[in-house]
């Protein structure tokens, strides 16, 4: 079992920063190169950039909640929820 995760390659853990602004101020966030992969596509289906996708899911997070605790495991758990979504996509077309 541990064999499908212990294998991955090391490409896809190792940590990758990106700069941009948000909320006009410059920041960096330092994620793992998979799940910038994943916001690379949840932006591309948006229509947006990765920064502004980024940008528009803070300040939604400031109006929904007042501040934004831990916002880059609130990505992490962005890319999952999308990855889920996307998992119940393929189910339902297998089930029509």
């Amino acid at each position: 079992m541990c064999q499908i995760f212990a294998g991955q390659d090391p490409d896809n853990y190792a940590s990758e920063t990106r700069s941009m602004r948000l909320n006009g101020y410059s920041t960096s966030i330092r994620l793992e190169a998979a799940f910038w992969r994943v916001l690379d596509d949840i932006a591309a289906r948006e229509g947006v950039t990765v920064p502004q996708f980024i940008a528009k899911l803070h300040d939604e997070v400031i109006e929904l909640r007042g501040e934004t605790r831990n916002f880059t495991s609130l990505l992490r758990c962005a890319c999952l929820i999308h990855l889920d979504r996307g998992g119940e996509v393929a189910r339902a077309r297998e089930a029509a």
